[in-house]
């Protein structure tokens, strides 16, 4: 029988003063996030979700349905809403933070304070060029666009072996996904991204604007769509400004 891990690295602290709730890009996982602790207030518990998969949970299948991914998901962080929370999604993670908070507000759970999406388009706005059902080596050729892929792990064959089949079934999970039109948050969202991202345009990236009945912000940074990386420390900076509104 397949061995499920938790969805947490570590067990939220009940300590914590407010919570952000990290949900990585296809084919991440939770250690994407794992100086974001460094950078903001040791009163902020910053807890990445490790979804089936991904690194400590590899042996697990990678689930491909966004509605039985987000179920176990809101399952999981469910007794950690009773403290003020965010929630952050980059690329694939965006989507997955939008589904999210719609499943916790059709269980009428605590709704977040707010949510960051990056470098993601708004989620009726479907990907312009599917890559999923490529071939092996034409799905690997175009992979190479995504510049969190080193040009090493990219050319090394027992890497590629080892972690295709969880980058196709992220694809699969992101280019499959079939958007639902549900009534706009009520709470704000504000949209990150990439002055040289060339997969969430400004006008997609501006899109996000009709999912909320409150305030809608756009962050620019410098950097292509890994920019989260790149630019780090600026991306934290301003996160930790949106979370201090909350304490």
């Amino acid at each position: 029988m397949e061995r499920t891990q938790s969805f947490f690295l570590k067990e939220p602290n009940s300590n914590d003063k407010i919570r952000i709730f990290c949900f990585s890009y296809a084919g991440g996982g939770a250690s994407a996030y794992r100086n974001w602790g460094t950078y903001l207030p040791n009163y902020v518990g910053v807890y990445p979700i490790q979804i089936p998969g991904r690194e400590n949970r590899i042996t697990e299948k990678a689930l491909t349905d966004m509605c039985k991914l987000t179920d176990k998901i809101v399952s999981a962080i469910h007794p950690y809403l009773d403290t003020p929370y965010l929630v952050f999604g980059h690329s694939l993670g965006a989507k997955i933070s939008y589904e999210v908070c719609n499943e916790l507000r059709e269980k009428q759970d605590n709704a977040p304070c707010h949510l960051i999406v990056s470098g993601s388009r708004a989620p009726h706005i479907p990907e312009p060029e599917p890559l999923h059902h490529l071939q092996d080596v034409d799905f690997i050729e175009a992979m190479k666009r995504y510049s969190g892929m080193s040009k090493e792990f990219l050319e090394n064959r027992d890497l590629l072996n080892l972690f295709l089949p969880i980058f196709r079934a992220d694809f699969i999970l992101d280019e499959t996904y079939c958007f639902t039109k549900y009534e706009k948050f009520d709470f704000p969202i504000t949209a990150l991204y990439g002055d040289q991202d060339q997969d969430s345009e400004i006008d997609t990236v501006e899109a996000w604007s009709e999912y909320t009945n409150t305030s809608f912000n756009k962050k620019v940074f410098h950097g292509e769509h890994f920019f989260i990386k790149t630019s780090e420390k600026e991306v934290l900076a301003y996160i930790k400004d949106i979370v201090s509104r909350y304490v």
